[in-house]
């Protein structure tokens, strides 16, 4: 059988390359363990939109494969920059006051998705079985089905859901939710993002959920939650690996004994980048002694450079880092050194291992790959502290960190100047906590647990539901196999 993952990018394979993000930092192992073939945006785009022209490339990854595909280019952007990240994104993570999309847009949304479920047409057949990343595609199941696409279509959304009058403000937000309901599966990162789900189809739709399945002219919808993890050892080997590179060692020495605060995100309204800067500047004024025994490395990835509110962020930040350096700087030393470049994985491995802090707070995150990643990254013999927003999801699993509020300024500060006194022991702890759930919900424990729930919840119209099939012994083997991973 052949498990086929969309997403609307898929990921550089090489460690050196810079990353592609945390969805497709994710997937890469279990592709190449698996067996799946990921399809994707090859990142170019086709004006003619020849579906038979569609895919540029199809490589071998590990034992997978990836295909990717050239998107219409007369839509694209305002499928992407337009309703995807103009509209959706901003809902999502809670910011309805970002929302500023057109009518094109939303039809570019809907072109491109019907536009993949056609590309998807040539992998169809008696065994595929089809699983769905993130916000891009959200009808994309329904444009299968009025394909005939007959297989099991699972989605998985990794980002938040948020509360059901948020979602209400994006324009045509009862047709897509409707048209969520074309797949047999939705699985969300918390319990909270799944329940907003379900309220959102009670009080905005009027549709009932019983035992968190939801029965639509389409058929049976299940919805469950899945939290997505990391590769535990293979990203701890990674980050001894990369304790010897330059880049890495010039950053140890550079530092000249002093400690290490690490931030590292994408530039993006939704991870509290500013926040983040005025606790330091509020650590630094509580706490004068700390001055040039600490510094604070901010990593911001640059992204979606061509939506105003990230041009927006970019200045505010670098205008807010400059200020502080300013008033806390001296001639040998800055506070905060802020990098608005991209990394490879294999080296921001070994920044997270050279860090006695790690801070994430974003003000909404589906899960935050980082924190988990940095946790990963230490030695466990002198492990660093994780100073983690209590709005990501990762802090369901991780609540050994310390957990902080990222709009209470002055408590982000306290948390931060507890982290770089804290003794070994109690580091060690708490490291032995986070490590522990990391390994029990690993990535293959996810993916091989979505494919499971997959199989349970195989689509049948409403009226059938009482003489479902059995389970397809091919894919529980599958989902076995990847679990062993």
């Amino acid at each position: 059988m052949t498990v086929i993952v969309v997403s609307n990018r898929v990921a550089r394979t090489k460690s050196d390359e810079p990353v592609a993000g945390g969805l497709a930092a994710a997937l890469i192992p279990m592709v190449k363990d698996s067996g799946a073939i990921w399809v994707g945006s090859s990142g170019q785009t086709a004006e003619s939109g020849h579906d038979n022209d569609s895919f540029a490339k199809i490589e071998a990854l590990g034992t997978g494969a990836l295909a990717t595909v050239d998107m219409p280019g007369r839509h694209y952007r305002g499928f992407y920059e337009g309703f995807a990240n103009s509209a959706l994104w901003p809902a999502l993570h809670s910011r309805s006051d970002l929302i500023h999309v057109t009518a094109d847009d939303y039809a570019s949304y809907r072109e491109v998705n019907a536009f993949m479920a056609r590309a998807l047409q040539r992998f169809t057949g008696p065994t595929a079985v089809f699983w769905v990343q993130d916000y891009h595609f959200l009808p994309l199941g329904e444009e299968m089905r009025r394909l005939k696409i007959g297989r099991p279509i699972g989605f998985f959304l990794h980002t938040p859901w948020s509360d059901r009058r948020t979602i209400a403000a994006v324009p045509h937000h009862a047709d897509l939710v409707r048209a969520m309901l074309s797949y047999d599966l939705i699985g969300f990162q918390t319990d909270e993002d799944r329940q907003n789900f379900e309220d959102y189809l009670q009080f905005e739709l009027g549709m009932s959920v019983i035992g968190s399945t939801v029965t639509s002219a389409a058929g049976l919808t299940h919805l469950a939650t899945f939290p997505i993890g990391i590769d535990v050892d293979e990203f701890t080997a990674r980050a001894t690996k990369a304790s010897t590179r330059a880049e890495v060692t010039r950053l140890r020495a550079s530092l000249q004994g002093t400690k290490l605060v690490l931030g590292v995100d994408r530039l993006d309204y939704s991870k509290g980048l500013c926040n983040r800067i005025r606790a330091f500047d509020q650590l630094l004024e509580t706490e004068p002694q700390l001055k040039r025994n600490v510094s604070f490395l901010q990593v911001a990835v640059p992204t979606r450079g061509n939506i105003r509110a990230y041009r927006d962020l970019k200045a505010e930040l670098s205008a807010l880092v400059g200020e502080v350096n300013g008033r806390h700087g001296e001639v040998d030393w800055i506070p905060i050194r802020y990098l608005n470049k991209s990394f490879s994985q294999l080296t921001l491995a070994g920044f997270y291992r050279a860090a006695h802090v790690g801070l994430v707070t974003p003000l909404h995150d589906g899960m935050n790959l980082v924190a988990k990643e940095y946790v990963a990254a230490q030695n466990p013999f002198d492990p660093g502290v994780l100073v983690l927003s209590s709005f990501a999801g990762a802090a369901k699993e991780l609540d050994a960190a310390l957990l902080v509020n990222p709009n209470d300024v002055d408590g982000v500060a306290r948390q931060i100047a507890a982290a770089l006194t804290m003794s070994l022991e109690e580091r060690r702890e708490r490291w032995h906590i986070m490590v522990g759930r990391l390994r029990a919900h690993s990535v293959q424990n996810w993916f091989a647990d979505f494919l499971r729930a997959l199989d349970d919840t195989r689509r049948t119209p409403a009226r059938l539901a009482a003489s479902r099939p059995a389970k397809s012994p091919v894919l529980v083997d599958f989902a076995n196999r990847a679990a062993r991973y």
